[in-house]
């Protein structure tokens, strides 16, 4: 199994010129707890997460000081689509990182995050039931 098997090809992105308010907005949705951030072409430039919005308030600044461009990790790690997903699984435990943007020539098409690889190889117990 490769990156593409399992990727999400829905994905959310940030612009350098995001500002922190409306990233932190974003991220409080529940749906993400980070983001990669992209330029004008869709070349992943950084990923900005939760962690980066709370140094933020740390060091005193409002989030509507910084841009995602100011506070986002760069020289993200991403992978190809043919990458195999023990790859991934290894890049994500070494670097303890949730997700990883998956790019086709630097250009972001998806992403895996840890509940993607989960997902692909386990087969829920469970069912809902509605009783009336």
């Amino acid at each position: 199994m490769v990156a593409k098997d399992i990727m999400n090809k829905i994905v959310t992105a940030a612009k350098r010129k995001t500002i922190g308010r409306d990233l932190a907005v974003k991220l409080l949705s529940g749906m993400y707890s980070g983001l990669p951030v992209v330029d004008d072409d869709g070349k992943v430039v950084g990923v900005v997460s939760e962690f980066d919005l709370l140094k933020v308030i740390r060091t005193g600044k409002s989030l509507e000081q910084v841009t995602a461009g100011d506070i986002m990790s760069k020289n993200p790690i991403c992978v190809s689509e043919n990458t195999p997903v023990e790859e991934v699984i290894d890049l994500m435990t070494k670097h303890n990182i949730i997700r990883v943007p998956v790019v086709r020539n630097d250009t972001l098409v998806g992403v895996i995050s840890r509940c993607d690889i989960l997902s692909s190889v386990v087969e829920p117990e469970f069912v809902t039931i509605y009783a009336d």
